[in-house]
């Protein structure tokens, strides 16, 4: 049985996309975008950045966000972790989530 992971939704793009943190991953449409938050101000694109969302100090991924999403991304994360820590089908998760990401990065999809 696949433990489901709390879905939290944190903005939706212009476009119409939500982009949602589930577990430990932040999703965008439900494909996953990211899984930690960047910010502005570390980022080496952070003069485009805040030329396109002047109100941007985090991005995700592709996504920008602003102080208050970063947030709730924030939160949401320590809720999963939590979770994941009094739940061994969570832990289970959350290797599965690593391995996805692990793929992703090696062009595998």
């Amino acid at each position: 049985m696949k433990t489901m992971a709390a879905t939290t939704l944190i903005k939706t793009t212009q476009d119409g996309r939500k982009l949602e943190v589930s577990g430990l991953a932040i999703l965008l449409d439900g494909q996953l975008e990211a899984f930690d938050l960047t910010e502005v101000k570390l980022h080496p694109n952070r003069r485009k950045i805040l030329d396109v969302d002047p109100q941007a100090t985090h991005v995700a991924g592709r996504v920008t966000l602003t102080r208050e999403e970063a947030d709730r991304v924030t939160a949401a994360f320590k809720t999963a972790e939590a979770q994941i820590l009094n739940d061994p089908k969570a832990i289970n998760e959350r290797f599965r989530i690593a391995m996805m990401w692990r793929a992703r990065s090696e062009g595998i999809e």
